[in-house]
């Protein structure tokens, strides 16, 4: 408990996606374990998606933006506790 947060940002400004297509079931959910190189978001950016991918091992703790929210450049949206 209380170990330490690796936050996923946002590279580009665009819109943000839990799943790989609508209706989809979400990549990742609080709670959920995760390891380095899983896929766990998408962001859309003028038409090009890019895939954000968790760069350590450990538990999703929070999701911090909406499905298909408008996301800035560097943008924190998901905060994951590195195990």
């Amino acid at each position: 408990m209380g170990g330490k947060i690796y936050k996923v940002t946002s590279p580009v400004m665009g819109i943000f996606y839990r799943a790989t297509a609508p209706g989809e079931k979400p990549l990742v959910e609080v709670g959920q374990q995760v390891n380095a190189s899983d896929l766990v978001c998408i962001i859309e950016s003028m038409k090009i998606f890019t895939e954000l991918r968790a760069e350590m091992a450990g538990t999703v703790k929070k999701i911090l933006v909406e499905n298909e929210e408008h996301v800035m450049k560097n943008q924190e949206l998901i905060e994951i506790e590195i195990e």
